[in-house]
């Protein structure tokens, strides 16, 4: 059964592929020249990157990340993904534990 795309602030194809009262999982796909916004979580965030190039902005620093990357994410520090390639870029998001509040668009 496929997964509904999540309305979202971001304006972006995000699935919740688990959602328990312990974790959440987003799989997120980012189309060439699309972002999500900086935003700030209330509880620490995992990505891992399932495919293509992705630059991740956490606080003031920025990295390009590729296929198995790890990335943790600090509550409440700003964070997005910038897809500048010319093909989808793929993460999935690991909030942990599941947020009791809204994330923060800056």
């Amino acid at each position: 059964m496929e997964t509904p795309v999540e309305k979202n602030p971001h304006g972006v194809d995000a699935r919740k592929v688990y959602d328990t009262e312990h974790a959440t999982m987003v799989h997120i796909t980012l189309q060439p020249g699309e972002s999500l916004k900086k935003h700030i979580t209330p509880v620490d965030v995992a990505f891992y990157v399932l495919e293509g190039t992705g630059v991740v902005e956490i606080g003031d620093e920025r990295q390009e990340c590729r296929p198995d990357t790890l990335i943790e994410s600090p509550a409440r520090v700003p964070h997005r993904w910038i897809n500048e390639g010319d093909r989808p870029f793929r993460v999935l998001v690991v909030k942990v534990p599941r947020p009791t509040e809204t994330t923060r668009l800056l």
